[in-house]
This record gives structure tokens, C-alpha cells and sequence, in this order.
């Protein structure tokens, strides 16, 4: 077996083995032809584009076919009364205030629900207890961040214990006053030691982290460019951000480029949402890059994400329509597969790299239509044992086991 040069940190979002990127990065530094070969290697054939939403649902190599039971871990509100969980991601190693196995969950509104204006990550054990492990106030920021604070779903776990978040900020919970935002960074102690603003960043929707060595990548789903003046209108100006990073041990990661792989996105203000494109974002082993492309109602996939030097567009479709329903969170199964969560229906949907829809379980049923708006962030627990997920309607972090 070929020795595993990259390690994937944000559990549940990446798999493990990243050795034919590295290998591949080595050989072709990222030349248009490593891109082109690897599409070629990575991207779902076009008959099973063509079968994706036609495939019957079944629990046939499926990782979520054989759970059943879904268990309410426990409430996600702090101290200070912010609601609307986004962003999720399993803690993988005990340090400062990190503990080993709990899950953190970044809030999105503060306690009068306007969105665009929650400042709290709390961090849940998978008994149930709760702690928060920061509070993030606008003036004491180190740095940037246009607009101030509202956490998203962009929610990632570097080396060192480093914590990013995404912040897509509003003055009053309404599209017109959304602002670029930033990224943040925050120590295992909770505290904010920098922020990454500009460089293309602009509405920082969700992300997902791959690192080796001394470097860590981040990729980051950007959603305001262009959406606010459209005032409701579909623009094609979302972007997939790759941010390379340096850890330097003690001191916060350092911004080292920035390149745009994905661009063209669909992108809309709504008067519910937000606003709503490019959402979730999961890298599997052979480093392609999945989106959930929430306008399109579909599954893209950018293949060498970790080291293409140009942007794939809106990506190949791996699957369309069947099951999803406005796919919002996504992250990479054990197996492989692309899990994601619907905005339109309380639905977790599983596709396998063929673009086929192998399974389809309700997580919430309230509301009209069922489960609508209470599904966002979600990541594989430890060993594979389920899937934890954040359920807006009721403010609580739960498993599907």
C-alpha cells in the first residue's frame, strides 16, 4: 500500500488516502494536463448521468441502508440564546478545549431568529452535554470581516486544533443587508487569533479542510457574489474557493494562495434562506471535490480539486432531481459515497460514484411540506457508526444510527 501522505482532519467531509494526489501533484504541479487526465480517471460516465434520477432506490451498497433509529443528542442554544445550527464537525483529537469524539456546531441566527447574526460555536458530547467553545464578538476581531458575524455552515477542524468558521453576516436577518463576510480562525482555546477576508471570498457558505505536513487546503463555497443587487434573481456567479494554508505549530495558519476551481454556480437571495447556491462540499480519496449545487438541483463533482490550477466550472453532474430536493449539506460516506440533506424535504439522500441514488431516509417529518428548512450541516460519527446532523426546526444536534 502506497504511504499516506495527506490526512483528511475534517471528519466526516474527507477520506483518508490522499497519496495519489500528492503523488500527482509531485509529478505534474498541477499542469492542465494532470487536470484533463484526472477528469478523465474521475468523472462519472455519462450513461450514469443518464440513469442517475431514474435508478430505483435501494439500500444495495449503501452506507446509511442499515440505520434506523435517529436520537436527538441535544439542544444546540447557548447561553446566549442563538438558534439555527449550520455548520458540524467531529472533534478527532483531544486538545484545549477540543475533547476527542464531540461534535462541534457553529449557530447561524442570535436569539430574536434573524439570520446572518449568530456568534456562537457550541461543542455537544455524544452524551449530550454541552458546552459552548466560543463566542465570537464583532470588536474584538483581529482582522476583517466585512459586515461583522453570522456563522454558517462553513465549518472545518485543521491540525493544532485550529478552528475555521464562516461568516456570512446581515445587519437585521434580511438578504438586502448581507455583507462578504470572512473566514475565522480560532484556537483550541476557543479564541479568535486571525481572519482570511477578500481573496475572492465573499459569503462563505460551507467548507471542507484536507492537510499533510504543513499544509492544510480548505474549500469554500461562496454564495454573495453578484446575489444581493439581483434581489431575488438567479446569477451564475457562485464560486468553489481552494485556499492553501501554512501551519506553523503555535501560530495561526498562514494564508499562502488562493485559486478559484469552481465558478458559475446559481445563486439567488430568498426571502426564507436567505440566500441559496453552492452549499455543501465533501473531497473523496481521489481528491474530487463534490457540491451540492442547491439552485440546479443537483450533485456536481470537480475533479484534482486539492491541485488544479484552473477552474472546472460548474463540474460534471454526478446525479440530478430523483431524491433531492434543493441538496443543502454534503459529506463523503466510508464507502465512498456522496451523502446530502434536502432543504425542500427532511430527506438525507446517498449517491454512489456512478451518479446513482442508492437510498433516501427522512430525518424530520414536521411542517408542511415534511422537513422542509430543517436540515443543513451533517457529518459521519466515528468508525462509521452513523451520521450526525443538525435539525434547525427543533434547534437540536441528533444521529441517525
Amino acid at each position: 500500500m502506497a504511504p499516506r501522505f495527506w490526512t483528511a482532519v475534517d471528519q466526516g467531509k474527507g477520506e483518508l488516502d490522499m497519496s495519489i494526489i500528492h503523488r500527482a501533484a509531485v509529478a505534474s504541479a498541477a499542469s492542465v494536463a494532470a487536470v484533463a487526465a484526472t477528469a478523465f480517471v474521475l468523472a462519472p460516465v455519462a450513461g450514469a448521468q443518464a440513469r442517475a434520477s431514474a435508478h430505483p432506490m435501494g439500500h444495495h451498497g449503501s452506507f446509511i441502508g442499515r440505520f434506523h433509529m435517529r436520537t436527538t443528542i441535544a439542544s444546540t442554544v447557548p447561553r446566549n440564546g442563538d438558534v439555527n445550527p449550520y455548520g458540524v464537525v467531529v472533534v478527532n483529537r483531544s486538545q484545549g478545549l477540543l475533547q476527542q469524539g464531540n461534535v462541534l456546531v457553529s449557530n447561524f441566527n442570535n436569539a430574536k431568529n434573524l439570520q446572518g447574526t449568530g456568534r456562537t460555536i457550541v461543542q455537544v458530547s455524544p452524551g449530550g452535554t454541552v458546552t459552548q467553545f466560543a463566542k465570537i464578538r464583532p470588536s474584538h476581531l483581529p482582522g476583517a470581516c466585512p459586515g461583522g458575524i453570522g456563522l454558517t455552515t462553513a465549518l472545518s477542524l485543521l491540525p493544532g486544533g485550529w478552528v475555521v468558521v464562516g461568516s456570512l453576516p446581515t445587519t437585521d436577518g434580511m438578504s438586502a443587508t448581507a455583507q462578504a463576510g470572512c473566514l475565522i480562525v480560532l484556537d483550541k482555546w476557543g479564541h479568535v487569533r486571525e481572519t482570511i477576508a477578500g481573496n475572492g471570498i465573499n459569503g462563505p457558505w460551507d467548507m471542507t479542510s484536507v492537510s499533510f505536513h504543513h499544509v492544510a487546503q480548505l474549500f469554500v463555497t461562496n454564495v454573495l457574489n453578484g446575489t444581493v443587487a439581483a434581489n431575488g434573481k438567479v446569477v451564475h456567479e457562485g464560486t468553489v474557493l481552494r485556499l492553501t494554508l501554512g501551519l506553523n505549530g503555535f501560530s495561526p495558519p498562514q494564508l499562502q494562495s488562493v485559486t478559484t476551481i469552481g465558478s458559475g454556480f446559481a445563486e439567488r437571495t430568498d426571502p426564507a434562506a436567505l440566500v441559496v447556491g453552492p452549499t455543501g462540499v465533501g473531497l473523496n480519496r481521489h481528491g474530487t471535490l463534490f457540491v451540492a449545487d442547491s439552485v440546479a438541483n443537483r450533485i456536481a463533482a470537480i475533479p484534482g480539486a486539492p491541485f488544479r490550477g484552473t477552474s472546472a466550472g460548474r463540474g460534471f453532474l454526478v446525479t440530478r432531481g430523483g431524491a433531492l430536493n434543493t441538496p443543502l449539506g454534503l459529506t463523503i460516506a466510508p464507502n465512498g459515497n456522496v451523502l446530502t440533506v434536502n432543504a425542500g424535504d427532511g430527506r438525507i439522500v446517498e449517491t454512489n460514484r456512478f451518479g446513482q441514488q442508492v437510498a433516501a431516509k427522512f430525518l424530520d417529518r414536521s411542517g408542511m411540506p415534511p422537513g422542509a428548512g430543517a436540515l443543513f450541516g451533517l457529518a459521519v460519527a466515528p468508525f462509521g457508526t452513523g451520521v450526525y446532523y443538525v435539525d434547525d426546526a427543533v434547534n437540536t444536534l441528533r444521529l441517525l444510527h
